[in-house]
């Protein structure tokens, strides 16, 4: 679902200049993913969506229906879901919890509290005690936890297997343990380990790290005696901007973790994708302004830029892009710019030369006023952008829907 689908399509060529760039998500080809994606899973593997991958509130709801509940990494994000999809499960995770956001959390009844460190469990218990006195506060362990270098070769970005900020260290896992289970923390209830270790791997590796996970926690619960309830493997399904007609393989995944559910018939499963869930679903459509040469190159530059995408820039990749040639007269009395080679780079308005949003682009015939759409744009886009660097208008946002229509607004929430 690269190019852009027919509703995507007619909307980016009917939408005026002033209302570009635009976020343009179809909701009706992201739920029929998230049903795809639900069917491919086993009974006893259960779907949190990563809310920080696009917590838009039309995206959060479209989600609903497939998903199990919502992995969320602060106090903000919290609040946002709970209001957005009141009554859904929430698991909150995310290195440095602050004392007023655990205890936001726990005043709401947050249903898993994923633990990144003895320290945040002493405190969790402490602010457990005094806010919600007689609740059993359900706890999974996240850990670092060690991966063959090989199982870490494909992942464009990796929170495990190497010293980094997530999660407890090995070494501390019998110290946590004890904790939650020689009766310190009597609010807290240890039900088991959560280890989001890579992204961007394809199923089998996800498949070989699932599997290690659940082998270790295994092995962690029996030493203690205690029952392993729930293992979370995470999420880290590859999203190829560079090949986006390849597609992570849901089907084979489910049937691997079908096997893994089979092996341990009193083990819960539980995965968090985030990107792999809404990229495909999300176009950002622009104009272009102005076509020009540059020693031996040409250059598209439209409207907007990489403070409104930034995965370009922060991963280094070309975003997918498709053509969308207008077919009006060109309006001005001022001769319009053209492409000359076959060949163009698509750039952004900003000062830096970083701001490419895809190079070298088959674009032979481009025109200033043809309008372009970047897909593989509903993850990871406007919400981790830079916005307001050179004070360019923002986008507006449109959502898209076969069933109702659509709904629009100028700015995200």
């Amino acid at each position: 679902m690269t190019a852009p689908t027919a509703a995507v399509r007619e909307r980016a060529l009917a939408l005026p200049g002033g209302q570009l760039p635009a976020y343009l998500y179809d909701l009706a080809a992201l739920r029929d993913h998230a049903a795809r994606v639900r069917a491919a899973l086993p009974e006893r593997v259960e779907l949190y969506y990563a809310a920080k991958a696009n917590p838009e509130p039309e995206i959060l709801a479209a989600l609903s229906p497939y998903v199990d509940g919502y992995e969320v990494s602060s106090g903000g994000e919290l609040a946002h879901v709970r209001e957005t999809v009141p009554g859904r499960p929430l698991a909150f995770g995310g290195p440095g919890k602050t004392p007023a956001e655990i205890t936001a959390a726990l005043e709401a009844g947050t249903e898993r509290f994923h633990v990144e460190s003895v320290y945040e469990l002493r405190m969790l218990a402490d602010l457990a005690a005094r806010t919600a006195p007689d609740t059993r506060i359900p706890v999974l362990l996240r850990f670092n936890l060690p991966l063959a270098a090989d199982s870490l070769e494909g992942s464009s970005l990796a929170m495990g297997g190497r010293p980094s900020p997530f999660g407890l260290d090995p070494a501390e896992a019998d110290e946590a343990v004890r904790l939650l289970t020689d009766g310190s923390c009597p609010q807290l209830e240890w039900r088991g380990v959560h280890a989001h270790l890579a992204s961007g791997l394809d199923a089998p590796q996800l498949l070989d790290a699932a599997a290690s996970i659940v082998t270790w926690s295994l092995a962690l619960a029996d030493r203690h005696g205690h029952p392993l309830a729930e293992v979370n493997v995470g999420g880290g399904m590859a999203v190829d901007y560079a090949g986006p007609d390849t597609r992570f393989d849901w089907a084979a995944y489910g049937a691997g973790l079908a096997r893994l559910t089979d092996a341990h018939p009193g083990l819960l499963l539980r995965i968090e994708p985030g990107r792999a869930l809404t990229a495909y679903c999300g176009w950002y459509a622009t104009e272009v302004l102005d076509v020009k040469q540059s020693h031996g190159e040409e250059f598209a530059v439209v409207r907007g830029g990489t403070h409104h995408l930034r995965t370009p820039a922060t991963k280094g990749h070309d975003q997918p892009c498709t053509v969308l040639p207008v077919a009006e007269p060109w309006p001005h009395p001022w001769p319009r710019s053209a492409a000359r080679q076959e060949r163009v780079t698509f750039t952004g308005q900003l000062c830096t030369p970083k701001d490419l949003l895809s190079r070298g682009v088959l674009a032979p015939g481009l025109r200033a006023g043809d309008r372009v759409a970047f897909g593989v744009a509903g993850a990871y886009a406007w919400n981790i952008s830079h916005h307001d660097f050179l004070m360019h208008p923002r986008p507006t946002f449109h959502f898209l829907d076969g069933d109702t229509g659509s709904a629009a607004r100028t700015e995200a929430s």
